[in-house]
């Protein structure tokens, strides 16, 4: 028999409750800290000068993510990269992979970007979720010259539903790479004109992450008023399957397109008729090697160079002779039909009595 006494089971849930308290503050700062790990640049040098070199760290990115290092012009960490990746020296850029941690670190060489300073190492993810970074630093020797004045820049929305034009030709039945144009019309949502806006264009196949590449239209959209925009759309050679169209404006997805792409049958074709033809052809050249150098026999050799013979060197061929006649008992027509030299010579009187036995 179990006895409980007043009051103890509040006691214990009291207790739990405590413990269950003091575990939640425990592990709630630790949660906070690493929901709170933003991504971080630091550089070896502020400053250096064309052809140097620096060391560019970070932490707190995604694990395993693939990042793109560029030296930009007219930028500013506050402001940004003011032209997209125009204003950066793209040739020079480096490419690094976080490690499990999501750290990094990897030398740039320091290049001058094709705009004026203020400068920035602009540290973007090139594939998966967007994030971006730009650390101040110094071109020594480069021009400087002062940012525009902050405006509004616009707000640009789809207005429409996007839709991809254009149709494969034969030269893609056979490998070549598809290409589409997007077409979509956008409206300016802000209270200045947008002019030469960057869009981007981002195909994914299957569970990849899309591939992104910039697109410049020429033009500007006054606020309040609309635009039809199409932008070149081009997949690699033999691509087939469905694929996934994006449009980014800043760091915004505007609208998705699917794609689907169909094979390329006509390099199939080829490689069957290449298996096929190639064989034959390996088969016949190989047969008349061993029919000329193989050994033939005397008789057939002789034939054979006889046979090779001009007509004017052939012999006239002789007239065969009947099986079922002969010269003596033919009948007299075809004893006159024979030539002369196969006749036999006169007998005289004499000579046919002795050969009668006379």
């Amino acid at each position: 028999m179990v006895r409980q006494y007043p009051g103890s089971g509040s006691r214990t849930t009291t207790t739990l409750v405590l413990l269950l308290s003091v575990l939640l503050a425990l592990v709630a700062p630790t949660a906070q800290a690493a929901d709170g790990d933003a991504p971080s640049v630091t550089l070896s040098k502020k400053e250096a000068g064309k052809g140097g070199e620096i060391t560019v760290k970070g932490g707190g990115w995604r694990s395993e993510a693939l990042l793109m290092l560029l030296i930009c012009g007219r930028s500013t960490p506050e402001r940004g990269v003011i032209g997209g990746t125009n204003s950066c020296a793209n040739a020079d850029g480096r490419a690094v992979t976080t490690d499990k941690k999501g750290a990094f670190s990897k030398k740039l060489p320091v290049a001058e970007p094709p705009e004026p300073c203020p400068c920035v190492v602009h540290v973007a993810t090139v594939t998966g979720e967007q994030a971006l970074l730009d650390a101040a630093f110094t071109v020594a020797g480069h021009p400087t010259a002062p940012l525009p004045p902050p405006a509004d820049e616009g707000r640009l929305a789809v207005l429409a539903t996007t839709r991809l034009e254009g149709e494969s030709s034969l030269l893609t039945w056979f490998g070549a790479p598809p290409a589409r144009q997007l077409v979509f019309t956008v409206g300016n949502l802000g209270s200045a004109p947008v002019e030469d806006p960057v869009f981007e264009i981002g195909t994914a196949h299957g569970v990849y992450a899309p591939q992104w590449e910039e697109r410049q239209w020429r033009g500007t959209v006054a606020p309040g008023s609309k635009a039809r925009i199409k932008l070149p759309v081009e997949l690699s050679a033999g691509a087939h399957g469905d694929y996934q169209v994006s449009l980014r404006y800043g760091t915004k997805v505007l609208a998705e397109q699917p794609w689907g792409v169909s094979r390329p049958w006509g390099v199939t074709l080829f490689w069957v008729l290449l298996c096929l033809v190639v064989p034959a052809a390996v088969f016949r050249i190989g047969m008349a090697v061993v029919d000329k150098v193989r050994p033939r026999p005397a008789g057939l050799v002789a034939r054979h160079a006889h046979r090779t013979r001009t007509p004017a060197a052939q012999a006239p061929p002789t007239p065969a002779a009947l099986p079922w006649f002969t010269q003596d008992s033919a009948p007299p027509d075809i004893r006159r039909s024979a030539p002369p030299e196969n006749r036999p010579p006169p007998t005289t009187k004499g000579q046919a009595w002795t050969r009668n036995g006379g």
